[in-house]
């Protein structure tokens, strides 16, 4: 299963990335979670330690690990488009609570369209996860849309757009399903996250296809607590853990 995660920022992306993450490792899969947004945070909703998460070199900052596999440095500026990356996942990870954490980093250039290596490199990481055939990745995925131009998230089996009980959440979702077939994508589900009451419900019913919309995640003060408290929302809050439960076994189906 190879799921990218997505949606405006603040709405709760990396609390349902984490706690699928959490959920199929409880159950012994194998499961890579790739952070992909430059404001990384994964790392505190599976459980790391902000001292463990300030630890984690990013794979766009390991520079010697990116000039030897594209054979770039700074006598050579020719680099392969197709460094071998297939044995990152496992080396360069971080584990935690049954989870390979991969911290992607971004590349600090100046302009759009960059071609350069570590630009390479992390394209070619995103992309040989989705070759682990019998392993779960979930990617959490950078705020907005620029990631569906630059083909980060190609050849995944969803995208899941976490929305808001609002218009402008609603739009992204709809530009998210637009713009996905053009990667690959086959299916494009929503979560609604934050949602407090039953015209919030209602709302989301009315402006999400129903075989689009894999469930709701209420508003809740446990997963504030755990955000202030730094801790994993699947550590502090069994009502979110029940509630995205029931997304996953919506996504099991579909395995």
């Amino acid at each position: 299963m190879k799921l990218a995660i997505t949606g405006k920022g603040g709405v709760g992306k990396t609390t349902l990335s984490s706690t699928l993450a959490r959920l199929y490792a409880d159950e012994g899969r194998t499961v890579l979670a790739a952070d992909v947004d430059p404001d990384a945070n994964l790392g505190l909703a599976l459980g790391l330690s902000q001292e463990e998460v300030d630890s984690i070199v990013p794979i766009s900052k390991m520079r010697t690990l990116v000039e030897e596999r594209t054979g770039a440095n700074a006598a050579n500026k020719f680099f392969k488009l197709n460094p071998y990356v297939a044995d990152i996942p496992d080396t360069v990870s971080r584990d935690i609570n049954g989870v390979k954490l991969l911290v992607m980093g971004t590349v600090d250039v100046g302009g759009s369209g960059c071609v350069c290596p570590e630009h390479v490199m992390l394209k070619a990481v995103l992309s040989n996860l989705t070759y682990r055939k019998n392993d779960v990745v979930i990617m959490d995925m950078e705020a907005g849309l620029e990631h569906l131009g630059r083909g980060t998230a190609m050849n995944m089996d969803q995208f899941i757009v976490v929305i808001e009980p609002g218009a402008r959440s609603v739009q992204t979702y709809r530009n998210v399903k637009r713009l996905a077939s053009d990667l690959g994508v086959k299916r494009v589900r929503v979560v609604a996250n934050k949602v407090r009451d039953a015209q919030d419900e209602q709302f989301v019913k009315n402006a999400i296809p129903e075989e689009d919309l894999l469930g709701m995640i209420h508003y809740n003060l446990e997963i504030m607590d755990a955000d202030r408290n730094g801790k994993s929302p699947y550590d502090f809050s069994p009502t979110a853990i029940e509630e995205i439960r029931k997304i996953k076994e919506i996504l099991d189906r579909d395995e």
